[in-house]
């Protein structure tokens, strides 16, 4: 099977997807992608800059293919009425990372509606959709709804309907080959370490986590903290402040650029923590669970699909929840093999395989 892909946004969980994809399907690939940047003009644009690229590009013009993957940043239904004649009839399939009926939006901005409706008129126009978890789905449609609710003079009878006919749910596969080959270095009686390891943005709830921590430092808790991912110029004050006020207790904090320091910090923890208020899946968290780290996540979101109730809180029992967790202690290798390994590529490679070669 020869699969053309349209990937506006190459970089992060979207880069990191293709490249488990194409190693672990049999099928032939050709990527045509934009860097990850400029999200909004992508999904304005990037429909009629791949359908010129395809109609002018000789490589292409020769090329069958049988099947289109895009992400939900393509403008699936403008795509089909642009490509050029060759390509027009071939099954499309869209892959949601994410939708924008939920996507946070920075608090100074309205949120702007058409990009949502263009997640509606994609998902109508693609033969077959995978959302990478079930709160994906459900927040996209009740989006959905909402919105069609003030629709004047129109209708889209049967939509919905439509589209969960042709929607499966389809985790993104991980790669634990670097954090299974990490070694733990941990020092034999240290406190226990935690792992906040998420984008440093408002939509992850930073301040409840290191609001919780001021308490602990002041009370005297032991621990260490470990606090990992991806800063942007505009941060939430909460981070400046919290590297000066828990600096006693900082083992790391901030970015880790290279792959192999990013799994060496996460086998050193023994408690990963989420606070967010937005969450379309939760590899953060998967990934330093996969390292024997015990995972404290909100009772909400996609996080209540990937773990069990035992280790999921209530935001008013959080800093007992996560005193519970402390001295509980990390979990052993093997249970959290076992915790991970239908999150990973080699187990969900089938159901990808089953989702393109289903009958057009």
């Amino acid at each position: 099977m020869n699969i053309l892909v349209l990937e506006p946004y190459y970089g992060g969980s979207h880069k990191a997807f293709l490249a488990g994809l194409t190693h672990h399907l049999p099928y032939s690939f050709d990527l045509l992608t934009l860097p990850a940047h400029s999200w909004k003009w992508r999904m304005r644009l990037a429909a009629p800059h791949f359908a010129g690229v395809l109609a002018t590009d000789p490589q292409y013009k020769a090329k069958t293919f049988d099947r289109i993957l895009c992400s939900s940043l393509v403008d699936v239904a403008a795509l089909r009425g642009l490509l050029p004649s060759h390509l027009r009839n071939i099954p499309v399939l869209t892959y949601f990372h994410e939708n924008q009926f939920a996507y946070p939006v920075q608090a100074s901005e309205a949120r702007d509606v058409h990009f949502g409706l263009t997640n509606l008129t994609t998902a109508l126009a693609s033969e077959r959709l995978a959302f990478n978890s079930q709160y994906n789905l459900d927040s996209f449609l009740a989006g959905c709804r909402e919105l069609l609710a003030k629709m004047p003079d129109m209708s889209l009878a049967g939509y919905e309907e439509a589209i969960r006919v042709k929607a499966v749910i389809l985790p993104p596969g991980l790669d634990f080959s670097g954090v299974d080959s990490c070694l733990d270095k941990r020092q034999t009686g240290s406190p226990p370490v935690l792992v906040w390891n998420h984008r440093w943005e408002h939509d992850k709830n930073p301040e409840l986590f290191f609001n919780t921590l001021y308490g602990y430092a002041e009370q005297g808790v032991p621990f260490g903290l470990i606090v990992l991912g991806e800063s942007f110029r505009s941060q939430p004050p909460v981070f400046a402040q919290a590297a000066e006020r828990l600096a006693r207790h900082i083992i790391h904090f901030g970015y880790a650029e290279d792959r192999q320091e990013y799994c060496r910090l996460l086998c050193q923890g023994d408690i990963v923590v989420s606070t967010a208020n937005h969450e379309f899946y939760g590899m953060a968290v998967l990934e330093a669970l996969r390292t024997g780290c015990r995972p404290l996540v909100p009772n909400r979101l996609s996080y209540r699909e990937l773990f069990a109730p035992e280790f999921c809180y209530e935001d008013a029992a959080f800093a007992q929840e996560l005193r519970a967790a402390l001295e509980l202690g990390r979990l052993g290798l093997q249970e959290a093999h076992t915790l991970t390994n239908k999150f990973s590529w080699p187990e969900l490679a089938s159901c990808y395989q089953q989702w393109f070669e289903l009958p057009r």
